[in-house]
């Protein structure tokens, strides 16, 4: 998955100027009911500015309210110059840099292409998971060793299981790995288990959706 895929285009973005003042984006920021805004300047990006930039700087500031509200400009508390993620980058990384700050900009040559948020980033581990598709989850362990994935799928091959996804954990544990599988409602479901378990698949849990 990759950035591109799951990014707001520019066209649908809300966007302040560098010359904008605290108090116009502020507004903005509560009409619209968003986390962040964009700051370009003429179609390049510059960085973002929220409502916590703006408490912060006031707080510190040695201006009344209403002066400080007409006076500062987004430039003068803006934030995240130098983080944002390439057109083209995996989404990985995107959710990463997410965790420090609610809203990125899609930036290629400095140019501002679109954002990404937390949101798209909880919407693509759902899409990882398969939570939009009902099925049968199995969660369980295999000893980490080369070939185990291609015995778990000669199991689902022989019979017919359709899967919706699969997801591993513990990629750093060097003797096991947790699976988390999740396949189509199945009559046959207890007989994939058993071949499951022959094959050295331990099985940890199972919930089946109706």
């Amino acid at each position: 998955m990759f950035v591109k895929s799951v990014m707001i285009p520019k066209e649908k973005c809300i966007t302040v100027q560098v010359d904008t003042s605290v108090s116009s984006a502020l507004r903005v920021l509560e009409e619209k009911e968003m986390d962040a805004l964009p700051i370009l300047d003429n179609g390049q990006y510059v960085g973002m500015f929220n409502k916590y930039l703006l408490y912060k700087a006031h707080f510190y500031s040695n201006l009344d309210k209403q002066t400080f509200m007409e006076q500062t400009k987004v430039t003068d508390i803006m934030t995240n110059e130098d983080i944002f993620v390439g057109y083209e980058e995996v989404f990985e990384n995107a959710m990463i840099k997410l965790h420090d700050f609610p809203v990125l900009a899609v930036v290629e040559d400095g140019k501002f292409l679109g954002l990404v948020t937390r949101y798209d980033s909880v919407i693509q581990f759902k899409s990882a998971f398969g939570m939009n598709s009902k099925g049968t989850r199995i969660t369980f362990t295999s000893v980490e060793s080369e070939g185990r994935i291609q015995k778990m799928t000669d199991v689902l091959h022989k019979y017919h299981a359709s899967v919706i996804s699969i997801v591993t954990f513990d990629e750093t544990d060097k003797l096991f790995r947790r699976i988390v599988l999740k396949i189509e409602n199945d009559s046959k479901i207890d007989r994939i288990l058993a071949d499951l378990e022959k094959a050295g698949f331990r099985v940890l849990h199972i919930d089946k959706e109706e």
